[in-house]
């Protein structure tokens, strides 16, 4: 959790809460004091939906999509992070606005994006 805490904040160009002891277990990241996402790790505290990881196949079915008002800097900021480019960046010419496709380091499928209608020509 901590470690894609600390990528999520960097790739959302958010703030992470300040380092605490339940942290490896449970972040928030925020941005401007609104949560953007919330991350709890498997098996822990007897969360009955989050229990026997292993029955669950990971990433299956679940795309985290984050609009950004910064898409250019946020492709910047994917690149540094070295993280793998699924596709993009390309133009989604349904809601006309830019589409940068990943894979988090945990295996998720996340597409950032700009507002709607900012690409439009």
């Amino acid at each position: 959790v901590r470690a894609s805490g600390t990528w999520y904040a960097t790739l959302l160009g958010a703030d992470s809460l300040p380092d605490h002891a339940h942290r490896d277990v449970y972040d928030r990241i925020m941005s401007g004091g609104r949560i953007l996402l919330q991350l709890h790790a498997w098996d822990e505290e007897d969360h009955p939906n989050l229990q026997n990881r292993i029955a669950a196949p990971l990433a299956h079915g679940v795309v985290l999509w984050f609009q950004l008002d910064d898409f250019d800097a946020a492709v910047e900021r994917a690149r540094a992070l070295k993280a793998e480019v699924i596709e993009g960046p390309y133009v989604n010419p349904a809601p006309q606005h830019r589409e940068l496709w990943l894979r988090d380091p945990d295996g998720y499928v996340v597409v950032i994006c700009s507002p709607d209608g900012e690409a439009a020509s």
